[in-house]
């Protein structure tokens, strides 16, 4: 069996995963903390642990209007630092464009595929695209409308992916991000967010992931 490391950022999303997966022995969820530089920095320590054969960076995130609603999964295609480059007059230039490596990360393509023929045959509703890491989430519909525009297969965004999966990428190890929609990216409506529903999902998550890879 595979051995996994699941990074979360905070101990709901962590008890959620766990609820899922149950007791097994190929798989350990840590707390990645919050933002990518936080998380780069966990996942890094936790994988001299172990000799892991693949990392996940799971929790609650938010989804772009239109193109995906609260209690949705999203399962990520590419892993990207949606903020990680340059201001231009009247444009932003990704670090890709300036020279300096990259600000996305490919999934592992089979992991995404399985997962979200696990979790639709659960009768789950599940997305697949980009997921955005920002080291500070969008809060108007402003930055929400430049994103997408930037991004054009952006589904949501949160702040660990691209931190988690660099870590990864320093071994060598395929990674995969899964977000549970708790609201739609905007601005802060706390009211109109909900976090159970996302957590819940997210133990469905877990035991998907239970099912394929125990």
């Amino acid at each position: 069996m595979a051995k996994i490391l699941i990074m979360t950022a905070v101990e709901a999303e962590k008890e959620a995963v766990e609820r899922g997966i149950g007791e097994v022995e190929n798989i350990n969820v840590e707390i990645a903390g919050v933002g990518p530089a936080q998380a780069a920095a966990r996942t890094a320590f936790a994988l001299t642990s172990d000799n892991y054969d693949m990392v996940m960076s799971i929790g609650i995130g938010g989804g772009f209007k239109n193109r995906a609603e609260i209690g949705d999964i999203m399962i990520s295609e590419r892993l990207v630092a949606g903020d990680l480059g340059a201001e231009s007059k009247g444009s932003f230039l990704p670090i890709d464009e300036l020279g300096f490596g990259s600000n996305e990360i490919v999934a592992d393509a089979t992991s995404a595929e399985q997962m979200a023929k696990k979790l639709t045959e659960k009768g789950e509703k599940v997305r697949t695209g980009a997921v955005l890491t920002l080291s500070t989430v969008t809060g108007t519909e402003e930055t929400a409308t430049m994103l997408v525009q930037r991004f054009t297969d952006a589904c949501a965004e949160a702040m660990e992916g691209f931190g988690v999966a660099s870590a990864a990428a320093e071994k060598d190890l395929p990674v995969l991000e899964v977000r549970s929609i708790s609201n739609l990216i905007g601005p802060r409506e706390k009211e109109n967010w909900n976090i159970k529903e996302a957590l819940a999902t997210l133990e469905k998550a877990g035991l998907a992931i239970k099912e394929l890879f125990t």
